[in-house]
């Protein structure tokens, strides 16, 4: 059942059976045993685990529900033949787990790599799966790993064929969210398949080298390939190994029991080991020499690639380093084009990315950047290669040319994969959906803002940081497991200036010198930040004490672990490897790593800093991925994410001129999750498959890229290409432009426009809600499309890109064969005691909306949440019930438009009580009806961009009507 799928269970069991015939109390011993088992029952853990398999399975052959859904779980129970009695049981123990999977956008492709195929050859990828289960992954959390992994390695070319093709991808993760595991779960289901050759690009530096290299060798290739021929139980065997000295060798390190050669299976060979980057090649030659069963025979022929070991070096991303890598291939020749090979980049956004400007290269050439370089000629030298890119900011991989075939440009997939379970990331650190009205609890919970107000707040994080490594001791004595609190760190990053690092590192000792932990002054200071923070967020279910008292005892061995070594501080900084040989930046090597890190850009991309609990953020850029990558607070904090706080900048310098504007961090971590977000959706719309085929490929992708703040792009202007997205359709989503005008003559212009849709609006308000939603006043009206189409194409913006490619879409549901008839406008109704009322342009009053914009001339969130299911029932959204008042409005070809009248100070008040137009700003959002696009229609449009503008990321149009 594990090949092909579900079948008749009670048949299947019989007939493995020694018994004459199936009997029925058989099945019903069988439920009973199901709903009897405790957790940990041998056989519900195999249930449980084929179970969850086959809801995850993307389209197998055996069906064609979608994985992840009841009707897929409905399925399964039929082809087993059970009973509603035994389904029912099963549901109980075993529920449906239906969160997203992940989301692909791709090139049609000859598929090959089928499930059944998979599981037939699968040596390497049933032997990490085994470790991850030891380590205590769940079946969903295995399943869907397997899952991506997957989808992965079934869009790379087959290893056996014939003709040569090199795919290129790319997989986008979240930072710090384990993308390791996930590379690693491709390595061996492709080594299964028959590649022979991985090569993984491992980071700029040795140390994010070696992580790579080590974490490989631990969970894949495994104790007998890394020791080669030596007996693993012969002392003299472990003499040079490169774990001698590491805790975890060789206990921890996967072991299959003999080498794989001797078990049917196939040896790993390392080109590299974990303090050995790619040298020229110490065997010569003959290491990347492939041994064939059938010299008549190709390497790739399955005659020979599936008995031949396999090759794997980590390489770090060095120009001298790829050029050895390179000259060493050069002397195979011809012979390189049979090597089915495979090229892993992690964090392939930075240093492999061409950066320089095509307008300086000669005509009809391309000028590369050292990395990019080397790697083109890798993928030239082997035409069986296939090129995946990993990174958490794939701005800067979409933005690349496609139309340089010798570039990295994932033109063949791109695989957004889904938020982990237990990951805390930039949604978990701000409320999203948060009204304007007081903190949210995410801010609450977690983020310490830092401004002129509060101070630097540096003492705080330091008694923050002593108090989080009592706690995190507390915890591991009363029963809570102490392999995450192995490591406690403090990251600070205030500039990637290495002098003002080596001052703010003196600050630092000086401060903890002077802080009296063993003294009265230091204990209370704990005892308050305790009482009044730590404490008020703590997690219920994890043990903490009830008074400081009782964690005063643990308080001497976390400042006792911290100062270890007489200083309590580690800068991490410089560019050259020694910078980065201190035995505290080794999590591998050092048993407690208990430290307050001080740097710059050197503690981001690639570098994991363990244990991290306590973060000090005031460092300033201009480009969103740079910026994301610096949020090392993001990642898994088992046992300790209550313990978290992020104490970032809310009023930084944007650059070091006394003209440089002043800019909130806090702001733009979150304008950058609502771009990373957009994209995300974005994504999503499109993947489903119209009539069998994309909707979209991934060279369309970069016009799907927001921006919420304009000072912070989405990625350096050197890594991004000219993409114009001409129309987004959009029915039945909720839509929310931001960019207003700021000048009063645009303001009231725009008033001004909305005249006649002010004066369609009922005299009186309506109460308005959904089942289950909360209940809101407001004032209604009906416009035709035409009507609003006049409004909306003549209202001006700050950035017209934005709107344009939805007033696009619009303008066409206005033409034959017309898909929306009419509008339902909405006036919410303010009733709270802050609220205040006026008149527009003589008419209403309307409620104003105090927004005020994000430091930029756009705005964050217009809407208020609780305005939101009321007005997508409105627009015919059939998921949702709304009350009488809701219901009459509905039509099948009406759309629903929000209009907030939105103040940012105190408005001007005209003679005849009207709020004066130049200083209002008429905000709306919308939802369209689902009628306004066909089901089977794609739902983007493009245009080519003219080639000479080659500065701007998107073109505007000069007439969104023409």
């Amino acid at each position: 059942m594990n090949r092909r799928g579900p079948r008749h269970f009670a048949k299947l069991v019989f007939a493995l059976s020694d018994g004459d015939e199936p009997a029925d109390t058989d099945m019903v011993r069988f439920q009973d045993r199901v709903l009897a088992a405790d957790p940990g029952d041998e056989l519900l853990t195999l249930w449980r685990r084929r179970l969850t398999a086959w809801d995850f399975e993307t389209s197998p052959a055996w069906s064609e529900t979608s994985p992840r859904t009841p009707e897929r779980r409905t399925e399964v129970y039929e082809r087993l033949a059970f009973d509603a009695g035994l389904r029912k049981a099963f549901d109980t123990v075993v529920p449906v787990r239906t969160e997203p999977g992940p989301v692909t956008i791709s090139r049609e492709f000859q598929p090959w790599y089928t499930h059944e195929q998979a599981a037939n050859r699968s040596f390497y990828w049933t032997s990490y799966e085994r470790l991850l289960r030891r380590k205590a992954w769940s079946d969903a959390a295995v399943s869907g790993l397997e899952e991506a992994a997957h989808a992965v390695v079934e869009r790379l070319a087959d290893p056996t064929r014939d003709t040569p093709y090199g795919a290129r991808g790319l997989v986008v993760g979240y930072v710090q969210s384990g993308k390791t595991a996930n590379f690693t779960g491709v390595m061996a289901k492709a080594v299964d398949a028959g590649y022979r050759l991985v090569i993984v690009l491992g980071g700029t530096l040795n140390l994010l080298r070696g992580q790579t290299q080590r974490r490989l060798d631990m969970e894949l290739i495994g104790r007998e390939n890394i020791l080669g021929a030596a007996a693993a139980n012969d002392p003299d065997a472990l003499v040079g190994v490169d774990y001698q000295d590491d805790e975890d060798w060789p206990g921890k390190f996967v072991s299959f029991g003999a080498r794989p050669s001797m078990l049917d299976a196939f040896d790993i060979e390392r080109l590299t080991s974990r303090d050995r980057d790619y040298m020229s090649l110490e065997r010569g030659i003959s290491a990347l020499e492939f041994k064939k069963a059938n010299p008549a025979l190709p390497l790739y022929d399955p005659a020979n690639l599936h008995t031949t070991p396999a090759r794997v070096m980590v390489v770090k991303k060095n120009k001298s380093v790829l050029e050895k890598l390179v000259r060493d291939l050069r002397k195979f020749g011809p012979a390189l084009g049979e090597i089915p090979a495979l090229i892993i980049d992690d964090e392939s956004d930075q240093a492999s990315v061409n950066t320089t400007d095509p307008r300086k290269s000669e005509a009809g050439t391309v000028t590369r950047t050292a990395i990019n370089d080397q790697i083109s000629k890798l993928l030239q030298l082997l035409p069986r290669a296939q090129y995946v890119g990993y990174t958490a900011t794939p701005f800067a991989n979409v933005f690349i040319d496609p139309g340089d075939e010798k570039d990295i440009f994932p033109r063949d997939f791109l695989i957004s994969l889904p938020r982990p379970v237990g990951y805390m990331g930039v949604q978990d650190f701000h409320d999203l959906d948060g009204t304007e009205d007081g903190a949210s609890s995410a801010e609450e919970k977690h983020v310490r803002g830092i401004d002129d107000s509060t101070g630097d707040r540096l003492q705080e994080a330091l008694d923050a940081f002593v108090l989080t490594g009592a706690l995190k001791l507390y915890r591991a004595e009363h029963g809570v497991d102490e392999e995450p609190f192995r490591h406690h760190t403090m990251l600070v990053h205030e500039s990637v200036r290495m002098a003002e690092h080596t001052a703010l590192a003196q600050r630092i000792t000086t401060l903890w010198h002077n802080s009296a932990y063993t003294g009265p002054e230091g204990h209370a200071r704990l005892a308050d930040l305790f009482e009044q923070d730590v404490r008020v967020t703590a997690d219920d279910s994890l043990p903490t004490p009830t008074t400081y008292a009782d964690l005063k005892p643990y308080v001497h061995e976390s400042r006792r672990l911290i100062n270890r070594g007489g200083t309590p501080v580690i800068i991490v900084n410089g560019e050259s490897e020694r910078d980065y040989s201190q035995p505290d930046l080794d999590f591998d090597r050092t048993p407690n790593v208990w430290k307050i890190l001080v740097g710059g850009t050197k503690l981001s991309r690639g570098f994991t800093v363990e244990g991290l609990t306590i973060s000090y953020y005031r460092r300033t850029t201009q480009q969103a991925d740079t910026l994301m990558q610096m949020g090392r607070w993001f990642g898994f904090r088992p046992g300790y994410r209550d313990l978290v706080r992020l104490y970032i900048g809310r009023e930084e310098q944007l650059g070091r001129s006394r003209s440089a504007k002043t800019v909130d961090l806090y702001e733009a971590f979150e304008a950058i999750c609502r771009d990373e977000e957009a994209f995300r959706t974005e994504l999503a719309r499109y993947a489903p498959l119209v009539d069998g085929h994309p909707q979209v490929t991934p060279a369309q992708i970069p016009p799907l890229v927001a921006q919420h703040l304009p000072w912070l792009k989405p990625s350096a202007r050197n890594k991004m290409f000219n993409a114009e997205l001409v129309e987004v359709r959009s029915a039945g989503v909720w839509q929310e432009p931001t960019a207003y005008p700021e000048d009063p003559d645009s303001l009231r212009h725009n008033t001004e426009c909305w005249e006649p849709i002010l004066g369609a609006l009922s005299p009186t308000a309506v109460s308005l809600a959904v089942e289950g939603g909360p209940r809101f006043d407001a004032r209604l009206g009906t416009v035709s499309h035409r009507d609003l189409l006049t409004v909306l194409c003549d209202l001006r913006w700050s950035i017209p890109e934005q709107f344009s490619p939805h007033l696009e879409f619009l303008l066409g549901a206005g033409q034959e064969p017309v898909t929306i008839d009419d509008w339902v406008v909405v006036t919410p109704m303010q009733t709270s005691a802050r609220g205040n009322e006026a008149r527009v342009l003589g008419h209403g009053p309307f409620s104003l909306a105090h927004r005020t914009r994000r430091r930029s001339n756009a705005f964050g969130a217009i809407r208020d949440p609780k305005h939101v299911a009321a007005s997508m029932r409105l627009a015919g959204v059939p998921e949702l019930t709304g009350n009488a008042a809701v219901e009459q409005y509905v039509r099948p070809r009406r759309g629903a438009l929000v209009l907030y009248p939105v103040v940012e100070s105190e408005p001007r008040t005209l003679p005849d009580g009207s709020v004066d137009p130049r200083d209002l700003v008429m905000a709306f959002t919308f939802v369209a009806p689902r009628s306004s696009v066909e089901p089977q229609r794609p739902l983007i449009r493009f245009r080519t961009i003219d080639s000479s503008r080659q500065d701007a990321v998107v073109i505007d149009r000069a007439d969104p009507r023409s």
